[in-house]
């Protein structure tokens, strides 16, 4: 083999191996397209050269009609009626033009024929009824005018066998769809009466626990006054604030419940807690002994009711965090606005009596981690991390406005 072969045959090899990898990612629908381009060619290269066997064409209109004979094959897939329109005129304008040779009794050639009756059947399976009915009318017409002696009733006949053929696959393939559709119909649902049923479960074990204890911590804080002897009026006043933050917390639950035990809606309009609802918290954690100081610089002209939402429960938790891990530490709480977004910083100092480098870093605790995904939830972000002092700070920036985008600058509290 000589180096010139030897080259040929490399090259050869490496373009069938560079080419294998887009053939592999090629779709059904695309090998589909590339066998009716195939078969369409080769009926061309069949009708063009028989075609002076059959009729009396010039050479140079012969392509002309071998292509009206094989071409609307093409439009299988894309167009099948006009494809089918094309051929039909083709069928009918052919044997008025054109003389048939001697001995060659049919009207059309075969390849006509063939392409013709193709298209009827893709016809009756894709096109509208109607079009089907204009279709196969037609075209029975048309063989039984040009067919020969008893041959066209026979084509009548025949013709009539496929359009049924094509229209008992266009049914079949119409019930096989819907079946499929109702399948996955019932899947979702099957799924969705799944989702429904946990939820029920989570609201009923929930209700069943977190609920009833929250309802006995309630009666036990408003009864305590009557069933204690010498309740001091501090005491008292103790009391009834642990009430009220026991029945806030039952409420909020209340609605939880609702949401669970609904169908997507919620069982009743009650409006989520916002910014409106921000003194009231820091007035509770006051009431549980807090030293807490709050900074309203200037807020957002208007806060969507999720960022006000976000807020709230970062701030919620904040406080909680500041109780737990720092009592008796003041805590300042910031509020204010940097271009579109709300911004919110919760500093605590250390609790008292405790060195700095003693203070628990608490970074990686749920709550941090919930109040993170309900910044991030609605766009924005959340740092919290221990302060020099030995103390912490929680910052989040909230996009006002559904689309604002938060950056990660930082907050400095006041």
């Amino acid at each position: 083999m000589s180096k010139t072969q030897r080259a040929l045959k490399k090259a050869t090899n490496q373009a069938a191996v560079a080419a294998a990898p887009r053939l592999r990612r090629l779709s059904s629908s695309q090998w589909v397209d590339i066998v009716i381009v195939f078969v369409t060619g080769v009926l061309f290269a069949i009708a063009w050269p028989t075609l002076q066997l059959t009729h009396h064409v010039p050479a140079g209109v012969q392509p002309v009609i071998a292509g009206l004979a094989a071409l609307p094959l093409l439009l299988v897939r894309a167009n099948p009626a006009l494809g089918w329109a094309i051929s039909a005129a083709g069928a009918l304008v052919i044997p008025i033009v054109f003389d048939r040779v001697d001995g060659y009794d049919f009207p059309w050639q075969v390849v006509h024929v063939m392409v013709m009756m193709v298209l009827l059947v893709a016809v009756s399976m894709r096109a509208p009824i109607p079009v089907v009915g204009v279709a196969w009318v037609s075209t029975v017409l048309l063989f039984l005018a040009e067919a020969p002696g008893q041959d066209g009733r026979g084509w009548a006949v025949g013709l009539t066998a496929l359009v049924l053929f094509g229209l008992l696959i266009r049914w079949l393939v119409l019930s096989r769809r819907q079946l499929a559709q109702q399948e996955e119909v019932t899947e979702v649902e099957r799924a969705r009466r799944a989702i429904l049923e946990e939820k029920a479960r989570i609201a009923r074990d929930l209700h069943d626990v977190v609920a009833h204890h929250m309802s006995l911590v309630v009666v036990q804080a408003q009864s305590a006054p009557y069933r204690i002897d010498d309740v001091s009026p501090a005491a008292r006043a103790e009391f009834e604030s642990i009430g009220a933050t026991a029945r806030d917390a039952l409420n909020e639950i209340r609605g939880m419940l609702g949401v669970l035990r609904s169908d997507g809606q919620l069982a009743e309009d009650a409006p989520m807690p916002g910014l409106d609802r921000i003194d009231e918290l820091v007035e509770g954690s006051r009431r549980a002994g807090m030293q807490v100081s709050v900074d309203r610089a200037e807020m957002p002209g208007r806060l969507s009711d999720s960022a006000g939402l976000t807020v709230y429960r970062i701030l919620q938790e904040s406080l909680s965090n500041a109780a737990r891990h720092a009592p008796g530490a003041p805590v300042r709480v910031v509020l204010g606005r940097d271009g579109d977004l709300a911004t919110l910083a919760v500093v605590n100092d250390p609790p008292a009596g405790v060195r700095p480098s003693a203070v628990v870093d608490r970074a990686g605790g749920h709550g941090i981690a919930g109040m993170r995904d309900r910044a991030l939830s609605v766009g924005g972000t959340l740092s919290a991390q221990p302060r020099a002092n030995g103390g912490f700070e929680v910052v989040a920036r909230v996009p006002a406005v559904p689309g604002a985008a938060a950056s990660s600058g930082h907050v400095a509290p006041a």
